[in-house]
């Protein structure tokens, strides 16, 4: 831990946008060298400028490859693309409606002024599904995506990211496909691709969207703003300079709401933020280090919410309970929804990444639901959320969706600002904050104790780690209960997770490799308490070292 995290970023902390913007066209990539290759990791590429792993060259080779990928999939409709408030979105953007354009796609881009500029990662998901609804899976007018944005990393990253015609992430086979003919073209020398003017000179003209007045409208398809109204509901919203801040201004007119919008705005340095664990500036609404930019409203209102810069993700302070854990909340979420949508389809399933807590769990099979239990990424509950067979898609990150009022799809894509929204709503409704609600469930299924630790793991080590099969753990017990399941692909798709889950009737770890860092991720949880906890996390270091060798 920082010495300085959770405190407000100092002049030194801050980046050189100047610097940063320079870089981006001025830095050439090197694909001999692996950190400066197109890599499409869980939510696209990502890189810095600086480090020659997020510059133009890059956009030109992806956009290319996108460009392509859509036309071998039969794709003809508009590609909507948005970006967030990061430094680097914009020129990214900017690049890459020059080389779509060039190669004929009909690109629609954001309308507006100001800050309606910025374009969450839930609006273009949305308007993707909009523009497609009762459309065949081979119509050639289908839409699909593009959001710029790193999410919550830090002010000097940028991010790219590839949206297909369902809305939501594009799975390993596109990405390594789109990834492989991108390093292809930076090999080649991305001078030779064609890019058109601003104005559409040598290509197709870029159109126009209102992906804030699409969004906005639709609110009331998904979340019942006419209790929180009605219930006068105080809450407010810091956008911590992301792309969310117009969106919310937008909600709290449209729907004549007694919300507050908290923050300074948009930043590019992001000056107002307070660090996070390691000392960096990173919008992470999950992190308490982070969400402590918003403490001095906790007192002020009963429920404060954040969101990250393309508003994936979101952070729920309420007055009686502090920053919730995003585990406690999806529990909290889905125990509400399913108690409050009449309408939605009783088969369907509720979906958690294996990594998120136990308590879900049992929250779901109070309510008579199926689990869906999938590995950690966004993208295994697309086809769910995209049919209806899912009514919730939620990992321990803090992001989640869920479905329209009549059980049809609103995002398939994490949406920071339905969730929460939906806080409002569930304290609407109930009368409760959602960290009243969580009491509630711990009293009734358990109190868990959870925690992400990371071990060092070495390349090799990583390696074995994501190859292990269940025969591989000769263990019969963790921290002293017997040994209930051993896992090593997802029990809700059967897909490989890249990593180890060890089960017991009380407590779970999962190991998995990081992929940026020489580190292990280990999950644990214990409805034991802390102190087992600890013991669970111990025994669980002990054995992926046995394992590992």
């Amino acid at each position: 831990m920082h010495d300085r995290a959770g405190m407000r970023a100092r002049e030194e902390d801050l980046i050189d946008v100047e610097a940063l913007l320079a870089a981006y066209t001025e830095v050439v990539p090197d694909p001999a060298i692996a950190e400066q290759r197109v890599v499409f990791g869980t939510s696209g590429h990502r890189g810095s400028s600086l480090k020659g792993s997020f510059n133009e060259a890059h956009i030109v080779a992806i956009s290319a490859a996108i460009a392509e990928y859509r036309a071998s999939q039969g794709i003809r409709g508009p590609l909507f693309i948005g970006s967030d408030t990061h430094a680097l979105s914009a020129p990214a953007e900017h690049t890459a409606r020059e080389v779509l354009s060039a190669a004929g796609v009909h690109v629609l881009a954001k309308a507006g002024a100001g800050d309606e500029l910025f374009v969450p990662t839930p609006a273009v998901s949305h308007a993707i599904l909009t523009h497609n609804r009762d459309r065949a899976a081979d119509d050639p007018e289908r839409a699909d995506g593009i959001v710029v944005t790193p999410s919550h990393n830090p002010p000097a990253d940028g991010g790219f990211k590839y949206n297909p015609p369902h809305g939501g992430p594009a799975d390993t086979d596109a990405t390594d496909w789109i990834a492989a003919r991108a390093n292809e073209l930076l090999e080649q020398g991305v001078a030779q691709v064609p890019r058109a003017s601003e104005d559409g000179l040598g290509g197709e003209p870029v159109g126009r969207y209102d992906f804030l007045g699409a969004y906005v409208e639709s609110l009331d398809e998904v979340i019942d703003v006419d209790a929180i109204r009605e219930a006068g509901v105080r809450f407010a919203a810091h956008p911590l300079g992301g792309s969310s801040v117009a969106y919310w201004a937008a909600i709290r007119d449209r729907f004549d709401l007694d919300l507050t919008v908290l923050g300074p705005g948009v930043d590019p340095r992001w000056g107002f933020m307070h660090l996070d664990w390691d000392g960096k500036v990173r919008m992470d609404p999950s992190s308490r280090n982070v969400m402590s930019t918003v403490d001095e409203y906790r007192d002020l209102f009963p429920i404060v919410t954040g969101n990250d810069a393309d508003a994936d993700r979101h952070g729920i302070v309420t007055r009686d309970g502090g920053l919730m854990n995003p585990n406690h909340y999806l529990a909290v979420a889905i125990d509400y929804l399913l108690s409050h949508r009449p309408d939605w389809p009783v088969t369907a399933g509720i979906g958690k990444t294996l990594v998120s807590s136990g308590l879900i769990d049992r929250v779901v099979a109070s309510h008579g639901r199926e689990l869906l239990e999938v590995p950690v990424g966004f993208k295994w509950f697309v086809p769910g959320l995209a049919s209806g067979d899912v009514v919730f898609g939620g990992e321990e990150s803090a992001g989640a969706s869920f479905l329209r009022f009549d059980g049809t799809p609103w995002s398939t894509d994490k949406d920071g600002i339905l969730l929460a929204l939906l806080a409002a709503e569930i304290l609407a409704v109930t009368g409760q904050t959602p960290s009243e609600r969580y009491r509630e469930l711990a009293e009734r299924f358990g109190e868990a104790a959870y925690a992400r630790v990371d071990a060092p793991a070495n390349p090799e080590q990583k390696a074995r780690l994501g190859a292990l099969s269940p025969e591989d753990v000769a263990d019969t017990e963790l921290a002293g209960d017997p040994i209930t399941a051993i896992l090593t692909s997802a029990p809700g798709n059967g897909a490989r997770i890249g990593g180890l889950k060890v089960q017991t009737e009380h407590a779970w770890f999962a190991a998995r490799p990081s992929g940026t860092e020489d580190v292990m991720k280990i999950y644990a949880e214990s409805f034991r308490g802390p102190e087992h906890l600890a013991e669970v996390q111990e025994a669980a270091q002990a054995l992926v070292a046995r394992v590992l060798g």
